[in-house]
């Protein structure tokens, strides 16, 4: 069988342990955070150098087989599922931070290395990392990179797109090539960088990083401020930002994640309210307390219900625990759970959250919205019983999709669109446009080996 051939060949360049070919094995790698099987994986890799990443990709040419990269598998799009069989390329150990250069507040790593385990040891020496997925204690880089992942602190620092100054990128041949340089500005040709960040593996396969560093801030505050009205809570966040301070996160969690959270990981959330935001300031000691008195004014003006603040570094390590186990807490009430990523203006959120709430409860499924309202960005949870609510929920999800695009919105803000959105991308992506990121897919791949017929 062909197949045979693959895995005898992928054995000459890898140890015996790095290839996975037992069906208990590749079935372990089917399904990312999706949550949707589809089918097995033929082989499962583990690299460890380039020159074996290129040699994997040359093996795959040779036998017209896909490659799927592959980081923790924490994406909720199915992009790094192997829809069509082919070889899963793991990432987990080459998970090596090459260097932290403190004077030119710079890191370079490799693709496996975990968002938050960067965070802290750049943190050790005065420096910052600010993109944080909520699943930061696991997500990599490499996949932070693949879906441009952004987080709470979007608002304030920006997504992983703008931490990426330099790559090396295996080509779909097997060639490498660099997209940038080890300095904070380049005007050199195109910006290559930008193709391949949130391009889900499609184009070329990412084996280092270097990494923009900001300088830590000297201390930060958290503030739950509740509300008994969505649109007293948007307001808010509007008039908070008049008042020309931009906090750190700027989240939002409505009664249905506040009740969950509290029924499962109890922390003392207030139930009883409609939304609440989590606020996040930080900079030097002695501006925290104005900040704080300032923002404090501007949630009472704009009614809010109840104001609490974290008098510790644990106290706010709690919130924030209890905030990033939404969906695990949501998924404690059916034996799925799906999220998504809808983004609009943020004048329109109101419209928004009602409208999600209102399609939910047409088709009779329970949705637990948690954002970064600050961004206009929504993450609606909808926990379902696969066999008796999938067609209901495909049809809210259509739904919230229509509306979001009514609204002057996109379908995707920072989940990326794998195989879970391909249907919808035409909706929100011209014909033109389109065009030109298939032509693109073909100059990178010509052969259509990495992660085939995600995307569009």
């Amino acid at each position: 069988m062909l197949m045979n051939e693959v895995i005898k060949d992928l054995k000459k360049v890898l140890s015996s342990d790095n290839v996975l070919e037992k069906l208990e094995e590749r079935y372990a790698y089917a399904q990312d955070a999706s949550n949707t099987f589809v089918s097995l994986p033929d082989v499962v890799v583990f690299a460890q150098t380039i020159k074996q990443v290129q040699q994997i990709v040359h093996i795959a040419n040779k036998y017209s087989i896909p490659i799927i990269c592959r980081g923790a598998g924490t994406n909720t799009v199915g992009a790094c599922v192997a829809e069509h069989g082919g070889i899963i390329l793991n990432f987990s150990k080459m998970n090596k931070i090459i260097e932290i250069n403190k004077d030119n507040m710079t890191a370079k790593v490799e693709p496996g290395v975990i968002v938050g385990d960067l965070q802290n040891e750049v943190e050790k020496l005065g420096l910052y990392y600010p993109p944080d997925p909520s699943n930061l204690k696991v997500s990599t880089i490499g996949g932070s990179i693949a879906q441009n992942s952004a987080g709470a602190r979007t608002f304030k620092y920006g997504s992983t797109k703008d931490y990426v100054i330099d790559m090396l990128i295996v080509t779909a041949n097997g060639e490498i090539l660099r997209t940038g340089s080890n300095t904070i500005k380049n005007a050199t040709g195109y910006n290559l960088g930008s193709l391949f960040i949130g391009s889900e593996g499609t184009l070329g396969i990412v084996v280092e990083a270097t990494l923009k560093l900001i300088p830590k801030p000297q201390c930060s505050k958290v503030i739950m401020a509740y509300f008994d009205s969505i649109d007293d809570t948007v307001n808010a966040v509007t008039s908070i930002i008049e008042q020309q301070i931009s906090p750190a996160t700027l989240d939002f969690m409505d009664k249905n994640v506040l009740k969950t959270i509290e029924q499962f990981y109890p922390i003392g959330l207030l139930t009883d309210k409609e939304a609440a935001l989590i606020i996040e300031i930080d900079g030097y000691q002695s501006s925290i307390e104005e900040q704080k008195n300032t923002i404090t004014n501007v949630l009472r003006h704009c009614n809010s219900s109840a104001i609490q603040y974290s008098a510790t570094q644990k106290e706010a390590d709690r919130i924030w625990q209890a905030r990033r186990s939404s969906m695990a807490a949501c998924a404690k009430l059916k034996p799925t759970v799906t999220t998504d990523d809808v983004i609009v203006p943020r004048e329109n959120l109101p419209q928004l959250i009602k409208g999600i709430n209102d399609i939910c409860n047409k088709y009779n499924l329970t949705v637990c919205m948690v954002g970064h309202i600050g961004d206009g960005s929504i993450h609606p949870q909808i926990p379902i019983d696969f066999e008796k609510e999938y067609q209901n929920y495909k049809s809210a999800k259509s739904e919230i999709y229509d509306l979001t695009i009514k609204l002057g919105g996109i379908i995707s803000a920072e989940h990326g669109i794998g195989r879970e959105k391909r249907e919808y991308i035409s909706k929100v992506v011209n014909a033109t446009a389109l065009n030109y990121m298939r032509e693109i897919k073909k100059i990178f791949d010509p052969n259509n080996i990495l992660n085939p017929y995600k995307i569009f």
